[in-house]
């Protein structure tokens, strides 16, 4: 068994790029920083961003051109898939994209994540794909 799953929070770093498919459907790009920070062995505190490429399809893909823009805050779910490529000085090179299946928009009317004043946000959209059954009846005698 093997799990490929990814979820982020962070800020876009530019507006969405959405195109079409020859086949009508949607792709939305763009990137997503995340951050860390720490205390180094000095105490001197120490940050570090990370850049995410995130890709979206179909309806999720219109609704980030829609909705998002650069500064907004997301929380991203889903698979990290690798891609190869040929740089331009020739080298062969590796790319990790995030290929979202969920999205949901973070921040309130004042933050600068708000994509439309005045309008209801959109409710979080998932990807059509297969889920397992939703469990309610759990019971406290599970021995881990």
């Amino acid at each position: 068994m093997s799990v490929n799953k990814v979820i982020l929070v962070g800020r876009l770093g530019r507006d969405p790029e959405v195109r079409y498919l020859p086949n009508g459907e949607a792709v939305a790009n763009f990137g997503v920083a995340t951050g860390e920070q720490w205390k180094d062995r000095n105490g001197e505190r120490q940050e570090r961003t990370e850049w995410h490429n995130i890709t979206m399809y179909r309806r999720l893909a219109e609704i980030a051109g829609q909705y998002l823009k650069k500064g907004s805050e997301v929380y991203i779910e889903g698979k990290i898939q690798s891609r190869k490529y040929t740089g331009k000085d020739g080298v062969e090179r590796t790319a990790y994209d995030i290929i979202a299946s969920e999205m949901k928009m973070i921040g309130g009317k004042g933050d600068s994540s708000s994509a439309v004043q005045d309008e209801p946000k959109p409710q979080p959209v998932q990807r059509e794909q297969a889920s397992a059954p939703i469990v309610d009846d759990l019971s406290d005698d599970v021995q881990f």
